[in-house]
């Protein structure tokens, strides 16, 4: 095993904690949809999406080698450069963790380290060329084709199932749902679990512990599995909640739909070795799933909230790894100090959140509204008859008035009666 001094151990250390918070930050990436429409319990969806992130961790390391080997140069990096970037990446996931946005843990991550990168080596420290082919394009793109692949798919799903017994047809697309969300869990753990294999490794060569160019090392992919399979298990339900109904109100042929477009989506970009955003794929699919079903909503002011995260999210997280990385360069007591804020803001927004706990007993519970316009949508278009039939159609007879008692009037000549 490679030679560790005090800061690299940290450095190993405090990349698995972000990969922990990877985990749960975006498990909604592969199971709120799953979860939303009741084809699995929450607690089975984050087990079995726990395992599978393990084993995709495994697939791969095309995207590991894009951030060790092609994002930063590494002759310019230091140890604490990279524990620098990680605590702006973990800042950021667990900020927009505590407010239920769905933003991306992949870009928090290439943000801080960006930002820690000029800081500490200058603007010619980082491959600008590798930043726009392999992180900014695939940002923007992902969601676009994820979303026109579900929405297509859901169309097709729709036309499919036409003529198929509602209560049937509903099964037959949780039995669907559940594979192609195992297919999104094993897609993520392939893009996302890499990216920490990515920044572990730069930094044991950072440090001199493996020569340049190394692929990453059997213990770093097993660490980095295990890390954000944990993560996963535990559950982001408050991101969990904003995926499944705080988007959209989805159905099951809406839910396959969505994942199944966003795993073909996640796991070509992995195969390319694109660093791409699992959160903005699936959010564009589960998008395009809601325009896709006729009478579907989107709630764009959640939707607008979430855009707002994604563009903050690199500017944001190079920000804090900047700041960290200049306090850093002060010396081990600088660096101490930067590991106690770290830890002391977790606490704080830990705490936080405690306020209103969000859980697998109230996952599905939202109160966001859909919106004037959609709302409106909504009302004038009628569902396809695959979900009238699914819901079942009641009708109800109204009773005839009952015409109320005569009024007797009274002779004026006759007195009243007289009082008891």
């Amino acid at each position: 095993m490679e030679n560790f001094s005090l800061i690299l151990a940290i450095v190993v250390i405090t990349a698995l904690a972000f990969d922990f918070t990877n985990g749960f930050h975006d498990t909604a990436n592969a199971m709120a949809t799953t979860i939303s429409t009741g084809a699995l319990k929450p607690k089975v969806a984050v087990a079995m999406s726990a395992t599978l992130n393990l084993v995709g961790a495994f697939l791969s390391v095309e995207v590991a080698n894009t951030i060790s080997k092609g994002l930063v140069d590494e002759s310019g990096i230091r140890p604490e450069v990279i524990f620098a970037a990680l605590v702006g990446a973990i800042l950021w996931n667990l900020v927009t963790w505590l407010v239920g946005l769905p933003s991306s843990s992949s870009h928090a991550l290439m943000g801080g380290l960006i930002g820690a990168t000029i800081a500490s080596a200058g603007t010619g420290a980082v491959h600008g060329d590798v930043l726009v082919t392999k992180v900014l394009l695939p940002a923007i793109a992902a969601p676009i084709v994820a979303g026109l692949a579900a929405m297509l798919a859901t169309r097709f799903s729709y036309a499919l199932s036409r003529n198929a017994e509602g209560k049937a047809a509903d099964k037959g697309f949780r039995v669907g749902q559940i594979a192609s969300a195992g297919l999104v869990s094993l897609a993520h753990g392939t893009n996302d679990a890499q990216k920490t294999m990515g920044i572990i490794t730069l930094a044991l060569i950072a440090g001199g512990s493996i020569a340049p160019d190394s692929d990453p090392p059997t213990w770093v992919i097993l660490s980095a599995g295990l890390a954000i399979a944990m993560g996963t298990y535990i559950g982001g339900w408050r991101i969990i909640r904003t995926m499944g109904k705080g988007l959209t109100d989805l159905r099951p042929q809406q839910g396959f739909a969505a994942q199944t477009s966003a795993a073909a989506v996640i796991l070509a970009s992995s195969h390319i070795g694109f660093s791409l955003s699992t959160t903005h794929a699936v959010s564009g699919s589960v998008m395009g799933a809601g325009l896709g079903r006729k009478g579907g909503v989107v709630r764009w002011s959640t939707a607008t909230r979430m855009f707002v995260a994604w563009g903050l999210t690199l500017p944001a997280a190079a920000l804090v790894g900047a700041l960290a990385e200049s306090v850093t360069d002060l010396g081990d007591w600088g660096t101490a100090l930067v590991a106690v804020f770290l830890v002391a803001s977790s606490a704080g927004i830990w705490l936080l959140s405690r306020r209103q706990v969000v859980d697998a007993s109230n996952v599905n519970e939202i109160d966001e509204p859909a919106g004037v316009i959609t709302t409106a949508i909504a009302a004038v278009t009628p569902p396809p008859p695959s979900v009238a039939l699914s819901e079942g159609l009641t009708a109800t007879i109204l009773s005839p008035p009952v015409n109320p008692a005569p009024v007797v009037k009274s002779d004026p000549a006759t007195p009243p009666a007289a009082a008891v």
